[in-house]
């Protein structure tokens, strides 16, 4: 039976440093642009944490934003109400990594079901991936908003699998984010890290993804000659 493929959505098929351009024509510094990218993404996901940890849970749009107003504050950027609207306005439109297509076009021609699997609400993340020119590319997109989690909770991956009605060794889940490919492996699932970065590491938690490669082209390559 052909596994079942679930993509996490920012930082895997969506490229979150897409804001940089923006943030350097917003910036009164733009040199910080690249700085104020990186601590906005992890503050939302820390705040995702935070929420998910207290049982305070809100929609992964107000991390975001919650984490842009926080980014502003911390490096003292001092941008405006308009400013931080027209930002969140960009950051739901951010880019598919080139990669992205290509390799879903391969694998779901080999009858591989592929869906998008987020901490983004299903409205916002299909709006993104249409907006990316992705979404046809993808067979479903499959929101934690439905059971109110975030990753890596362990409730979110046994939802997914509900949801794909899939057994765990058939379900894999393909990130960037070592935290969720460590999260989907704890959860019995089959796991992918997408190592989009060559100096990125790996969290030293003595748990290690089933595959590791550099894009989803690459990936598609060992999947397919398996």
């Amino acid at each position: 039976m052909q596994p079942v493929l679930a993509f996490d959505v920012y930082g895997t098929l969506i490229d979150t440093q897409g804001v940089k351009v923006e943030l350097e024509r917003r910036l009164t510094e733009p040199d910080k642009a690249a700085e104020f990218a990186r601590r906005w993404r992890d503050k939302q996901l820390e705040y995702s944490f935070r929420h998910g940890l207290m049982g305070a849970y809100v929609p992964f749009s107000q991390c975001t934003r919650e984490a842009l107003v926080f980014t502003d504050r911390a490096l003292q950027t001092g941008l405006s109400d308009n400013d931080q609207d027209h930002l969140m306005a960009v950051y739901a439109e951010l880019p598919a990594f080139p990669d992205v297509a290509p390799a879903l076009d391969q694998l779901r021609d080999a009858g591989m079901r592929c869906v998008a699997f987020s901490n983004g609400t299903t409205d916002a993340v299909s709006a993104l991936l249409k907006r990316a020119g992705v979404d046809q590319h993808m067979d479903d997109v499959v929101s934690v908003d439905d059971i109110k989690r975030f990753k890596p909770d362990p409730a979110v991956y046994a939802f997914l699998r509900a949801r794909l009605e899939t057994r765990p060794e058939q379900t894999w889940l393909i990130s960037s984010n070592p935290f969720d490919v460590i999260g989907a492996t704890h959860a019995g699932l089959r796991s992918a890290w997408v190592r989009r970065h060559s100096d990125a590491p790996f969290d030293p938690w003595g748990v290690e993804p089933d595959m590791t490669v550099t894009d989803l082209e690459s990936l598609a390559g060992r999947l397919l000659n398996s």
